[in-house]
């Protein structure tokens, strides 16, 4: 049987994660979130000790950068990766070292492994241009920068992190200017990606839309 593919991409707080999770509940797809990755690498360069602007610091956490992906959860060793990557802190951390292109490519190693032996959704910023430039479907999610600010402080809020709705407003306008203008891989929709903006839509009619575009493409095959 032909192995699918899903990329979904989209800026900071857009709904990636959520949607491409149900997507992959309804299609029986293997679920990978990209930008976990990248904020499991920053966490261990900061758990570590090593220097998030340092190239020999980089290369030298890259080698002993051990993560598994077991059931949609992701562990850094033995250690089960949720919360403590999720927060600002680790946000800023990920953007980092997502400019950097051997983390980079690492990043993307692990992906494409997984998309060899498994069907895929796999969400992040560059996953229909870089990653799985191959993919049977490519969804590009958006919505207004207010709409995903208050998704993301309501996603900490109910993880009892103490934040405000300003500075998660400051962080994810800095995370889409430095995703949107990076050298490398920077945020913006592949060619062929269909454009779906979630603002005003709740999670249902999200869902509902992309199943059927989807369901779309399988048909025509």
């Amino acid at each position: 049987m032909k192995l699918f593919k899903v990329a979904i991409d989209g800026p900071a707080g857009s709904g990636k994660s959520t949607i491409a999770k149900e997507i992959a509940k309804i299609f029986n797809l293997f679920y990978l979130d990209s930008g976990a990755l990248y904020r499991a690498f920053g966490y261990y360069l900061k758990k570590m000790g090593f220097d998030l602007n340092n190239e020999n610091d980089i290369i030298n956490a890259l080698k002993t950068f051990d993560i598994k992906i077991i059931k949609n959860d992701y562990y850094l060793f033995n250690e089960k990766l949720d919360f403590q990557i999720r927060t600002p802190e680790i946000g800023k951390a990920a953007s980092i070292v997502a400019k950097n292109p051997n983390v980079r490519e690492k990043v993307n190693q692990i992906l494409r492994n997984i998309a060899k032996v498994h069907s895929v959704v796999i969400d992040g910023r560059d996953i229909g241009t870089v990653v799985l430039p191959d993919a049977d479907v490519k969804i590009f999610l958006t919505a207004s920068i207010e709409e995903r600010a208050k998704r993301r402080y309501n996603e900490l809020i109910k993880k009892n992190k103490k934040v405000n709705f300003e500075d998660v407003l400051i962080e994810i306008e800095k995370r889409d200017k430095a995703d949107s203008t990076r050298k490398i891989a920077p945020l913006k929709p592949a060619e062929d990606a269909i454009i779906v903006d979630t603002t005003g839509k709740n999670i249902k009619e999200v869902i509902t839309e992309i199943k059927n575009i989807i369901l779309k493409k399988i048909n025509l095959e």
